[in-house]
């Protein structure tokens, strides 16, 4: 029954609720393996064995907000706070794009010093410098004009996890917050115009099997560009410090399964995943993930943005993370596409925007091999 559930997910990109609940509550190692090759070969048939890569500029760890889970709450006094300076930014694009990236991705918590006016700046100044390479945000949650100003600068996507798509998880992990407000920020985004990506984590304290079918019913029905999946993992400062982290095996099925449901999305596989498993990126890709997302951030503020404990790759240099992002995909059995990486979808209704670039990328010159 399982496989015969899976196989009509691979054949329709749909199942309903009950089956979906039934595969993730009858699924074991050799069943996920036929779920993983179904999802690999959807990737193969519209993505083929490209992988992309954005280079992640993690430029701020100041929030307002307070998530039960995130090492960067507002009230983490023992955070060690940093904003980088527009100077630093720019730096960090140069050696991007040096590196072959045609992507940056803007990160940060929701900090108020970064309003709209230092943002278009940032956006402006990265555009005028590389306007072929793209720019993806994931600032939070910000207002439809906020949104729509960022856009019109020249930002081209917007990461905004919904974390869960079960309100009362979503409301007991974010005091005072309103999940309506989280999605209709979604919407907001999807009509201004971004590639706009929601997400969710797995194995959070008290979610369910019904909770995650919730999720996979979300993404379906917004139809998100891109969808960013991890595990949960603990921060010892946060209140959830003390509860386990979500498992890679439980990972890598819901990896799957968005790529059955959604076969055109941008699915990255995350550093949370290579953080609870040495191989976990590679597990990730050859389950549909095609997005890699090396540190561009200065390697002395990245311990410093702790979203949660053990992350990895904090101590080595952008072309270091370069070199060895592209050797663990290439031996995975996959190749680095220098490229924007746009949704393949967005291409087809967009072909004016150029994907490849001609420059060939020395990285063992870059790195003095």
């Amino acid at each position: 029954m399982l496989e015969k559930y899976i196989d009509e997910l691979y054949e329709k990109n749909d199942l309903d609720d009950e089956k979906l609940l039934y595969i993730l509550e009858n699924i074991d190692d050799k069943s996920r393996e036929y779920l993983v090759d179904k999802s690999h070969k959807t990737r193969m048939k519209t993505y083929g064995n490209k992988v992309f890569m954005r280079g992640l500029i993690e430029f701020t760890n100041y929030c307002k907000k307070n998530c039960e889970y995130c090492g960067i709450q507002n009230k983490n006094r023992k955070a060690d706070r940093y904003r980088l300076t527009y100077e630093q930014i720019m730096e960090c694009a140069e050696i991007g794009d040096r590196l072959g990236y045609k992507t940056y991705v803007l990160q940060g918590g929701e900090d108020p010093y970064f309003n709209d006016e230092r943002m278009i700046e940032i956006i402006k100044g990265i555009k005028k410098r590389f306007p072929n390479n793209a720019i993806t945000l994931s600032l939070g949650e910000r207002s439809y004009d906020s949104y729509k100003k960022m856009f019109d600068a020249g930002a081209d996507r917007y990461l905004l996890r919904h974390e869960t798509a079960s309100k009362e998880l979503y409301e007991w992990l974010h005091p005072g917050e309103v999940f309506g407000d989280r999605i209709k920020c979604l919407y907001n985004l999807k009509e201004i115009g971004y590639q706009f990506g929601a997400g969710f984590m797995v194995g959070l304290p008290c979610q369910t099997n019904e909770d995650l079918v919730k999720d996979l019913r979300f993404v379906k029905e917004i139809e998100p560009h891109m969808c960013g999946i991890g595990p949960f993992i603990p921060q010892k400062e946060t209140s959830l410090g003390e509860y386990s982290s979500g498992t890679l095996e439980d990972t890598i099925t819901m990896l799957a399964l968005v790529r059955l449901l959604l076969p055109n999305v941008l699915l990255p596989a995350t550093t949370a995943l290579g953080s609870i498993d040495k191989v976990g990126r590679e597990k990730g890709i050859k389950a549909g993930g095609n997005v890699v997302m090396p540190n561009l951030s200065p390697t002395n503020v990245r311990e410093k943005y702790a979203l949660y404990d053990g992350k990895i790759c904090t101590g080595d240099e952008a072309a270091e993370c370069r070199k060895c992002i592209e050797r663990r995909i290439n031996n995975a059995g996959f190749e680095i596409a220098v490229t924007r990486g746009d949704n393949v979808k967005w291409s087809q209704e967009n072909p004016h925007v150029p994907q490849y670039d001609d420059k060939i990328v020395d990285i063992n010159g870059i790195l003095g091999f």
